[in-house]
């Protein structure tokens, strides 16, 4: 018999071109499958087959599981179980079972299991060659439509690509051939399959790659990519030679390269702007065709104020907010566009803001704060802090009144500081009411603004770990504390 056994696997491996080992997995399946149905259908069984001899074994097996966690006394035990002693959790007890006899088995039922081992080995290596080749971008022919959905064949896989993958209006039909981007691979329980995407903003950047040679070359770089699908995308493309022209080079000669991609895509209008490793020139590049006044940049909130005449406007914003939005994609700063009289009416807005606090947190009347706004300042730090040598340049003080100015700003600091740190403490001792709760830990959270019950309880986990560096479990146990009065 165990020579049967090894005259199927090497007939199997080679009429298939797949590995012996796994005929021998698929029979083991096979056999372990037809002794369950003898003995106990709930039963774990493996079957053991020497590749060397054929020979086999056949066990019955039973695996060491947590007492809360015990579901069925047919493959599980726990620690009440005589045969857990020497066991860890997780480990098998075996005990033999009388083999089944290999000619008994039913065949149909075997080779059943077989070939479908044996094809999915076969899918498996057709994609592991696929992947060895490292390919984005994929060309394949529409097979047929499943409920909007293109089932696609790519050389010889079957890949899927979704209805809301695919460029808005267009008309894909069964038979055409299609390129689109690898989005990801799904494994499920007819093996794995390709996902593609038509509207991703990487399909555009291969498309690109495919059609400029430059790119492949290393002379020229596409830093990123936006897409409105269908209708409108933008790239932002830096040259690695001097002597090349990034936006001549993506357009071609007359056009023919971008007219390539805009066919590919569906008539999509792409805009090649140049890359800027300065953010401000970056977003006034990317907000072409609409041209800009001038730009304030607000490191802080991460956000630009491009500020456009009053008939660039349309232009700047485009149809439903289109260019102004790929422009925050591509440059990835949040752009707000405005007017020149908007934009003076805000900078007038923000004048008299900081004036009215330097005249309420100073001390001091309307003409000395709109001096010190106009040399610049708007911070209540910057005065306290700035050299003194700067201060002293504002030939609207002396130098006594520069150190009063001073003085009266580090004591307005001092004050706020004093009153949030009260905040804090407050904040602390009502969090050290809860269990687990150590003093270092609640005035680190309320310093964060967590500063009750109810702000800790509606923090996820890895919020929490994140903000104070503890363990998971300590995290867990503190935030469940926190909620338990919502459960009551």
């Amino acid at each position: 018999m165990s020579r049967e056994i090894l005259l199927l696997v090497d007939a199997l491996a080679h009429e298939k071109n797949v590995d012996k080992d796994v005929i021998f997995t698929a029979l083991e399946l096979a056999l372990a499958s037809a002794t369950k149905k003898k003995h106990h259908d709930d039963a774990d069984v493996r079957v053991a087959i020497d590749r060397e001899s054929g020979e086999y074994q056949t066990f019955r097996r039973w695996q060491y599981v947590d007492y809360d966690l015990l579901e069925n006394s047919a493959y599980q035990i726990d620690e009440e179980d005589e045969r857990s002693k020497g066991l860890a959790i997780g480990d098998y007890y075996e005990e033999p079972l009388e083999n089944l006899e290999f000619g008994r088995i039913g065949a149909q039922a075997a080779k059943q299991v077989i070939l479908q081992k044996v094809r999915e080995a076969e899918r498996e290596q057709i994609l592991q060659d696929f992947l060895a080749r490292d390919e984005k971008l994929v060309t394949g022919v529409i097979k047929r439509m499943e409920k909007g959905n293109a089932i696609i064949e790519v050389g010889r896989i079957e890949s899927l690509l979704p209805r809301e993958q695919m460029i808005p209006k267009e008309n894909l039909r069964v038979g055409d051939r299609v390129r689109a981007y690898l989005l990801r691979i799904e494994r499920g329980g007819r093996g794995p399959q390709l996902i593609l995407s038509r509207i991703t903003p990487e399909f555009l950047v291969r498309l690109f790659e495919l059609e400029v040679p430059e790119i492949e070359e290393g002379l020229l770089e596409i830093r990123s990519a936006a897409r409105d699908p269908g209708l409108r995308s933008k790239i932002a493309v830096k040259s690695n030679d001097q002597r090349l022209d990034p936006v001549g080079t993506c357009v071609g000669m007359r056009g023919s390269r971008v007219q390539a991609v805009t066919g590919e895509l569906a008539g999509e209008r792409v805009d090649i702007v140049l890359w800027s490793m300065e953010p401000a020139q970056f977003v006034i590049n990317a907000m072409s065709p609409a041209e800009v006044s001038s730009i304030v940049v607000d490191e802080d909130a991460h956000s630009m104020d491009v500020v456009v005449e009053e008939e660039q406007l349309a232009l700047a914003i485009g149809r439903n907010g289109q260019n102004v939005r790929l422009a925050s994609e591509l440059t990835g700063w949040t752009i707000n566009i405005l007017t020149v009289d908007q934009a003076a009416q805000k900078n007038q807005e923000e004048y008299a803001g900081v004036s009215q606090l330097f005249m309420e947190k100073l001390d001091v009347d309307e003409e000395v704060a709109e001096i010190l706004v106009q040399e610049g300042f708007s911070t209540l730090e910057e005065i306290a802090y700035v050299p003194l040598a700067e201060m002293n340049q504002i030939d609207a003080f002396d130098e006594d009144t520069v150190e009063e100015l001073r003085k009266r700003a580090r004591a307005a600091l001092l004050t706020e500081a004093i009153a949030k740190e009260e905040k804090v403490e407050e904040a602390a001792e009502d969090l050290l009411t809860l269990e687990g709760m150590d003093d270092a830990t609640a005035h680190q959270l309320a310093a964060k603004g967590i500063s009750t019950m109810d702000d800790l309880a509606e923090l996820a986990i890895d919020e929490l770990v994140e903000l104070t560096n503890m363990d998971e479990e300590r995290a867990k146990a503190l935030i469940m504390t926190a909620r338990a009065p919502w459960f009551k």
